[in-house]
């Protein structure tokens, strides 16, 4: 059988896409075993044992200058600033979106200026966010939601304006106005591809997170990373960069079900 006719089931999927990430693991296990035998006060490549060891102390102890047990409170305040800038950046690319694609005098009106702000580097309005902004919470979940908005919105815009001509001829021709096009036409078919942009957001949102972070925070799972570096802490700051990875996947993998749950025959199943 050629390999582009194949199909893998749920148990080789997860064999296949396991083995890579196993022998990673392995490799990197070599690896670190190798230099700790020929130095073992190496911080480049931390044993497991030594990151079990650093770990416990910040997941299980209380810190004793804010009582909180850090790895906990970095993960809750890096959880709260991205939803909220996810949050807002998904509820303006849907907005915006629907009017830009479907009203064609708001997308000659708005359009080039969306073009504009999605073609700046978010990261180069960070210290503009900072000075206008301050340094607290505002400014973090600003940047993540003008980082991802405009590439979101874009995409739902784009995805509404190539919806065939017929659907919007056939609701006219039953009665329906601009706004009745727009809840009843644009808006259940946007529903499904703004899970998709949502998706793809996950990463640009996360390097803006920690980019943040970094700069000014004083907890967080980047202000934890950037930190330790200093202290060449790679015990702490590579449990950190997996944990992150994590939570990026349970996030992916739950927005995947949930778009799959809401909207099947996006996906093409039976309803």
């Amino acid at each position: 059988m050629r390999w582009v006719n194949r199909r893998m089931s749920k148990g080789d999927r997860l064999l296949w896409g396991g083995l890579p990430i196993l022998l990673l693991l392995l490799a990197y296990v070599l690896a670190a075993a190798q230099r700790h035998a020929a130095n073992p006060a190496d911080k480049i490549l931390p044993l497991p044992s030594g990151m079990v060891q650093a770990m416990s102390a910040l997941l299980f102890e209380r810190d004793l200058l804010s009582g909180q047990w850090l790895f906990w409170a970095d993960t809750l305040a890096s959880l709260q600033r991205l939803g909220l800038g996810l949050g807002i950046a998904t509820g303006t690319a849907l907005v915006l979106g629907l009017l830009l694609g479907a009203l064609p005098p708001v997308r000659a009106t708005l359009g080039p200026l969306v073009t504009a702000i999605a073609v700046i580097p978010p990261i180069a309005l960070l210290p503009i966010l900072f000075i206008g902004l301050g340094l607290g919470e505002t400014a973090k979940v600003a940047l993540i939601a003008i980082g991802v908005a405009p590439v979101m919105l874009r995409d739902i815009a784009g995805h509404v304006a190539a919806l065939p001509r017929e659907q919007i001829v056939k609701a006219q021709t039953l009665g329906a106005g601009s706004w009745q096009i727009l809840l009843r036409v644009a808006l259940p078919q946007a529903m499904p591809r703004l899970f998709q942009a949502l998706r793809l957001a996950l990463g640009p949102a996360w390097v803006f997170l920690i980019s943040a972070e970094a700069i000014a925070s004083d907890v967080g799972l980047g202000y934890r990373i950037f930190l330790v570096r200093r202290y060449l802490a790679m015990d702490v700051i590579i449990p950190y960069v997996a944990w992150i990875a994590l939570l990026a996947i349970a996030m992916d993998v739950v927005l995947n079900h949930a778009s799959k749950r809401l909207f099947p025959w996006a996906e093409g199943a039976a309803t």
